[in-house]
């Protein structure tokens, strides 16, 4: 009895020591003494019960888990603060003032960059809308025009022209459909041209002829269209001209249009900042970033950041070098090349380029005159606009250096120098017929050096390589791309692109003028900068896209297409026209002869002729084929065909149109002339 009570009583000390230490251990988790303490009264060894050992255990989990739960709270503490400063180092994190003035300047410089960057991310939204419609230069390289539409008004971005392929047989220009032009006729006010190059202004005459609004451009693209409209006998329509000053704004119903300076292949080109309701457009037309060209006057950067930080709504720029890396070079690069060429010349210099190209027309000249040669200029558009620069003051020339073409043959070789067109291998052009001895005043002859200061324009290289082998036949000194700088782009390369697209900083993207490998290419450039996929949009001629503050997006189609110049009449091809002569040439022509008497028999042998469809040995044969088919169809005629001519002449057509196909595997055109007895 005394042991249990014994026993019963040491039990109890031991339970209130325990006690005690828990409350100790209470006010004081992380003094170290208690657990020395805690430590020593352990390897005390009475005698235990398993119980006690359970007790002991009790309490260090206890421990234990106050221990885990405070170090938790410290841990989740410390990653709020990591993640609301998480670019902070953990030196400057802290409640120290200059480390909480260091979290706000933080903050302050990350929302600057994201105003900096896109400025209209958290604009007040306006319900405005604009529409665009391409009516030509996507999906191809020329015929640059669109439509940009408002409820109430539209205006019309550049009217221009491009050249055919091999398969538009006599056709000499191509240009856009102006139907659904004549379908909102009332709504436009007005016409903005960005530069002079033909692809941007060669379909005007053409519009006049139908309609007439203000044309608002510089006034050497005025100048350059003046020209234009004197050929075509509208002198009277040059009273719509709007010569512009830039940097101001023009009101054209809801556009204001303001024209911004930028370099390019040819003097005085624009790009255009568009202001609507619904937010600003930069359309940049053709254009290169050319930091030091021959007139002085760089693209004007100033201008193009000063609407990207006000916020642009959309950016419209040129995609032609989408694919070429790196920058473009300045024009006054070719420069050098005329000097080596110039200086080793020992006969007549011949130089084709652009007739618009008037800077490296230009910087010819100056080498002329450096090495003391005369000036020849050969070719109508190419005097016409030279003339015009300089009679407006663009380009200072002493007009004693220039001769005319029949006075070349009277200065010896190496003092001449002569200008002229045809680098693109037109066969009209004065090179080509330099090159074909049928010029009236010069053919080219051993010891003249060639210069085509120009690239083939996509469509136009086996006409170029034609006129190549002409000139070189001749016995001619040719300098061509073998030349590294004989010829210097006037497009952005991809670098210029990115430039653009860091000034305008815009919220919608569409690239513009070029095939669609272009677009394409300059879509995936302009997201490298910074512009949201879904904000991008790869346009079709005809597609009429409909833009405001919250989307981007094609709401129809329109009709368009491409109308046929005969440049020698200035008149238009109808379609059915030109697809004769594809099939002319592709299939040949039969034609059928033949008189028939009421009885649906040939009175005398049908005369049956053909052209380029089978050699003349075999035509014999064909033409007995062609009669034998005539004779079975004859055979099984009805009555009320045989009285009716044109329902006899169709139904003959058709026969041996499905004989010869199948003899042959062809359509030819046939034309059957019968006559009835």
């Amino acid at each position: 009895m005394n042991e249990i009570n014994e026993n019963g009583e040491v039990r109890l000390k031991k339970q209130n020591r325990h006690k005690r230490h828990r409350e100790n251990l209470k006010k004081s988790q992380n003094e170290q003494n208690i657990e020395v303490s805690s430590d020593k009264k352990s390897q005390k060894k009475p005698h235990k019960k398993p119980q006690n050992r359970a007790s002991k255990s009790d309490m260090q989990n206890d421990l234990g888990i106050k221990e885990q739960n405070q170090a938790q709270i410290n841990q989740n503490q410390s990653k709020k603060r990591h993640k609301k400063n998480k670019n902070i180092p953990k030196s400057l994190i802290g409640d120290e003032p200059w480390q909480e003035a260091t979290k706000k300047a933080i903050e302050a410089n990350r929302a600057i960059q994201e105003k900096r960057l896109y400025p209209l991310k958290n604009a007040n939204r306006s319900d405005s809308k604009i529409r665009i419609t391409p009516l030509g230069g996507l999906g191809e390289i020329g015929s640059n025009m669109t439509v940009f539409e408002t409820e109430n008004s539209a205006i019309i971005v550049d009217v221009g022209m491009s050249f055919p392929n091999e398969n538009m047989l006599g056709v000499d220009l191509v240009i856009p459909d102006f139907s659904y032009v004549r379908k909102i006729k009332e709504k436009i006010k007005a016409i903005f041209i960005t530069h002079a190059h033909e692809d941007h202004i060669g379909a005007l005459p053409y519009f006049f002829k139908e309609f007439n609004y203000p044309i608002y451009a510089t006034p050497l693209t005025l100048g350059m269209i003046s020209n234009k409209f004197e050929e075509h006998e509208l002198k009277a329509e040059r009273n719509f001209f709007r010569p512009i000053q830039k940097r101001k704004i023009y009101q054209a119903g809801d556009f204001g249009v303001e024209f911004i300076h930028i370099t390019h292949s040819i003097i005085d080109s624009s790009a255009l900042a568009i202001t609507t309701k619904a937010g600003t457009i930069i359309h940049t037309g053709d254009f290169k970033i050319d930091h030091t060209p021959i007139d002085g006057y760089p693209t004007d950067l100033h201008r193009l950041a000063y609407y990207g930080e006000k916020g642009v709504l959309l950016l419209m720029s040129d995609s032609t070098n989408s694919h070429r890396e790196g920058i473009t070079k300045s024009e006054i690069s070719v420069g050098k090349t005329f000097d080596s060429i110039f200086s080793q010349s020992k006969g007549r210099v011949i130089m084709s380029t652009f007739s618009s190209n008037l800077h490296r027309v230009y910087q010819a000249i100056e080498r002329a005159v450096k090495f003391g040669r005369k000036v020849c200029v050969i070719g109508r558009s190419m005097e016409r606009n030279l003339f015009t620069a300089m009679e407006l003051g663009y380009i200072q020339i002493d007009k004693k250096i220039f001769i005319d073409a029949d006075q070349v043959s009277k200065f010896p070789d190496n003092e001449i120098l002569i200008i002229t067109t045809g680098s693109q291998g037109e066969t009209m052009s004065a090179l080509y017929r330099m090159a074909t001895d049928e010029h009236k005043y010069v053919k080219i002859k051993p010891g003249d050096q060639i210069i085509i200061s120009a690239k083939a324009i996509p469509g136009n290289e086996s006409s170029v390589s034609t006129v190549l082998n002409y000139l070189l036949k001749s016995g001619a000194s040719v300098a061509y791309q073998d030349f590294s700088e004989i010829h210097v782009s006037g497009h952005a390369s991809i670098e210029d692109q990115k430039l653009m697209l860091r000034l305008i900083k815009p919220k919608f993207f569409l690239p513009v003028h070029g095939e669609y490998n272009h677009i394409v290419k300059h879509k995936e450039t302009a997201m490298s900068c910074g512009i949201e996929e879904r904000n991008i949009y790869l346009m079709n001629d005809g597609d009429q896209v409909e833009i405001c503050e919250k989307y981007l997006k094609r709401v129809k189609t329109v009709k368009t297409g491409k109308v046929f110049i005969d440049n020698q009449v200035n008149k238009q091809i109808s379609d059915d026209i030109v697809k004769h002569r594809q099939n002319l040439a592709d299939a040949g022509m039969v034609v059928i002869i033949a008189q028939i008497d009421k009885n649906a028999k040939l009175l005398t042998q049908a005369r049956v002729v053909s052209y380029g469809l089978v050699s003349d040995k075999q035509n014999q044969i064909f033409a007995k084929d062609v009669e034998d088919v005539i004779v079975q169809f004859l055979a099984n005629i009805k009555d009320e065909i045989l009285v009716d001519h044109w329902t006899l002449e169709t139904k003959i057509r058709q026969a041996v149109r499905k004989h010869i196909f199948r003899k042959l595997k062809k359509y030819p055109t046939i034309v059957p002339v019968i006559y009835l007895m």
